[in-house]
């Protein structure tokens, strides 16, 4: 049976992730209270800011703001949007 949370971002219950993504309190905030729905967003957002603002997950500072993106992102407060993604036509 898939796990059911109140989910932060979409203010309904949703299923949960299998496992905490993070190690440590981050992973476990994420896991108790991220739905599997908005992680899956979350990556797919991740990948264009990466691509798009040419992040290296090399550099710490890079990283951080990543981090930082995330927790807006899931907060409901105004993320990083990419600016040059134009959305393929359905």
């Amino acid at each position: 049976m898939t796990r059911t949370i109140m989910c932060r971002k979409y203010h309904k219950e949703l299923p949960g992730l299998e496992r905490p993504p993070y190690p440590g309190a981050k992973g476990q905030d994420i896991f108790e209270h991220i739905s599997a729905q908005a992680w899956g967003d979350w990556l797919k957002h991740q990948i264009l800011l990466i691509n798009e603002k040419r992040l290296n997950m090399m550099n710490a500072e890079d990283r951080k703001y990543l981090s930082g993106e995330m927790d807006k992102f899931f907060s409901g407060e105004d993320y990083a949007k990419a600016d040059g993604y134009v959305p393929p036509a359905q």
